[in-house]
């Protein structure tokens, strides 16, 4: 399979006039209506600060043009990576996570000292009990299609991009479970599936993905996505903490059993990964490279993930590794729009881009 760029890749979320500019860990939806709805982490200040928000912002072109984010979901802490998922004719289910401030205040440690004194303040202002009410893994429900959105509410498990519809309906979150300890990003011990109600925002275990190990090692997984096969397989593709790579694991049983995880890249090869099942039936999963040249790349299945056409090159960013997390969706002619996070110059902070391509022989 080989890459064809339609449009090239171009900053649609930023805040260039405060210094509240930096954006990262994006989704994407496309509505019934024919929307795209992004989503990221902005208005921040760093890649770690308590400043955070879960927002997004609407296309009603395609991609060409996307709106001015808005706010979803503002916890006191720092509201991190945002999942998208659409269900039913007009739903949306919008996904963060955060940290304590103990992480906040020890990452300011490395700001200059101005910096350092504004988000110590900030988090001076942030009570106990407001900590342990906004701590852990959140989302929010619409149910016209993104416009307005009920209570926050909290899941067991965590993941960039969020839960996924099933073919019956059901909706399927595979993540790592939530560590409300205080450990630098929450990576945590193992990958569960959970069963989603978005009638009332309640949770259901399914099933638990066994444990990677390499060389005798146990390797720490995290950021899962799982895609659904037109078979009801279930294929879901893991990053691991140590050598920053992918792994895959597969249930034929709705979640309730998974294979044991079997590597896909090399060391260091790149995560975390977003699967799109395109019309054609192949197999999109595109993940961030952050060796130089620092890139995103894409690998394509068209055997239902049995095999693998790796370490296709969709950008190159050639700056920073603080860029990644791509995240698709199919667009009526075919072609795909992928977001992600990125730096514009070495000076600049991260933006979300967006970028149209499609897949040729």
């Amino acid at each position: 399979m080989k890459i064809e760029i339609i449009r090239n890749a171009e900053i649609i979320m930023s805040n260039p006039d405060s210094k509240h500019n930096y954006f990262g860990w994006p989704s994407l939806v496309r509505m019934s209506d024919g929307r795209l709805i992004a989503g990221a982490s902005g208005f921040r200040l760093d890649h770690i600060c308590p400043f955070g928000k879960g927002v997004i912002a609407y296309s009603y072109d395609d991609g060409k043009n996307f709106t001015r984010p808005v706010t979803v979901i503002d916890t006191v802490l720092d509201d991190r990576d945002v999942g998208l998922c659409r269900f039913g004719e007009n739903g949306l289910i919008v996904t963060s996570f955060n940290n304590t401030r103990k992480m906040q205040r020890r990452n300011a440690e490395d700001q200059p000292e101005d910096i350092k004194a504004y988000i110590n303040a900030y988090l001076d202002t942030v009570t106990d009990r407001e900590e342990e009410e906004a701590l852990g893994t959140t989302f929010r429900i619409s149910r016209d299609g993104g416009v307005t959105f009920g209570k926050i509410y909290k899941s067991p498990v965590s993941s960039p991009h969020g839960p996924v519809e099933l073919s019956d309906g059901e909706i399927l979150w595979v993540g790592y479970v939530f560590n409300t300890e205080d450990r630098p990003n929450d990576f945590l011990e193992h990958i569960e599936a959970y069963k989603l109600d978005p009638e009332n925002g309640s949770t259901e275990y399914v099933g638990t993905i066994p444990d990677i190990y390499e060389n005798g090692k146990r390797i720490t997984p995290s950021e899962p996505y799982v895609a659904e096969l037109s078979d009801g397989t279930l294929v879901c593709h893991i990053r691991s903490e140590e050598n920053f790579s992918t792994y895959q694991s597969v249930s034929f049983d709705k979640g309730k059993s998974w294979s044991v995880p079997e590597k896909l890249l090399s060391d260091f090869g790149g995560a975390p990964c977003h699967i799109l099942k395109h019309s054609s039936g192949v197999l999109c999963s595109l993940y961030g490279y952050r060796e130089a040249p620092f890139e995103i790349r894409a690998m394509f299945s068209t055997d239902n993930g049995k095999s693998w056409d790796t370490n296709n090159t969709l950008y190159v960013n050639g700056i920073s590794d603080d860029l990644g997390y791509p995240c698709s969706a199919e667009l009526p002619d075919g072609s795909i729009y992928t977001v992600f996070y990125a730096k514009e110059n070495e000076a600049s902070p991260c933006n979300i881009y967006g970028i149209n391509w499609r897949i040729s022989e």
